[in-house]
């Protein structure tokens, strides 16, 4: 039995990024491979005839690579702190169908998978939690959830293409009172400048009837502008198309690279790495 997803829901807001991390995973296998979405892929009963269509497009194809590059970056980062925290806490904050967290399993971590009560619902069919792991209902806003997070051996949190989502003033509340709740802990996200974000609110922001794009989270300068945020922030970030792989495949078009380096330099495409001051 496949698991139907009707047109207009939530949950099909869902398998337009798992179809992304499957395209990602045939075009640029070299570069990325996800698992979890090529097999739920298979699982899932949706008409995928608009997004085949569009998939041959040269720009989103280039969308493609971007979605590849943001969750190896992410992965790159929860790796390395487990390096040096192994038995920490992994967060996914607004998971979806992502499998980040697993696919970094150290075999020692423990997993966390977030996001609204119906996105978990959808998740507890195609994706049971495993040993070690939870997925948790919840609303990233209300810090109910922090006392979920069991950060004893430490806590690495990140967050795929959800902060662009939060008004500014939000993400500075969300990081303050994680900063409280877990100290030593880390946040990884990925951010873009205020232009960047514009392009990406754009549909959703006319649906919504949203007005004032400039009160939504968007980043030029991490360290600049989110250090004063609060004095025990340790605040870095990187370009995310080039920051962590130079692209240089066979699979990646030197016009892609060049996408890559606007996307880093010009929208300032980042990855953002914000450490919370304390000990364990």
């Amino acid at each position: 039995m496949k698991y139907k997803i009707e047109k207009n829901t939530v949950q099909e807001t869902l398998v337009i990024p798992l179809y992304g991390r499957k395209m990602c995973s045939e075009l640029y296998p070299n570069l990325y491979r996800d698992e979890t979405a090529i097999r739920l892929m298979k699982e899932i009963d949706y008409d995928f005839s608009v997004l085949e269509k569009k998939s041959g497009n040269l720009m989103q194809r280039f969308g493609f690579l971007e979605a590849a590059m943001r969750q190896n970056d992410l992965a790159w980062e929860v790796r390395d702190y487990l390096k040096t925290h192994p038995n920490a806490a992994v967060v996914n904050l607004g998971c979806g169908l992502d499998n980040t967290g697993r696919a970094c399993d150290n075999g020692s971590c423990k997993i966390y998978n977030l996001d609204f009560p119906d996105v978990i619902a959808l998740r507890q069919q195609l994706l049971l939690a495993g040993e070690r792991e939870q997925n948790i209902p919840c609303d990233l806003k209300d810090p109910a959830w922090f006392d979920k997070i069991d950060a004893s051996g430490g806590a690495v949190f990140f967050a795929s293409g959800v902060f662009y989502y939060f008004l500014r003033e939000q993400v500075r509340e969300l990081v303050q009172g994680m900063a409280d709740a877990f100290p030593g802990g880390v946040l990884v996200f990925d951010a873009a400048n205020r232009t960047a974000v514009k392009m990406i609110a754009k549909t959703w922001l006319r649906t919504a009837k949203i007005k004032d794009v400039g009160a939504y989270f968007a980043v030029s300068d991490a360290k600049s502008e989110l250090s004063p945020w609060d004095s025990r922030l340790q605040v870095s970030s990187r370009g995310y198309m080039m920051g962590y792989n130079d692209l240089k495949d066979p699979s990646v078009s030197g016009f892609f690279r060049f996408l890559a380096k606007v996307g880093d330099n010009g929208m300032k495409m980042q990855i953002v790495k914000i450490g919370f001051g304390g000990k364990l």
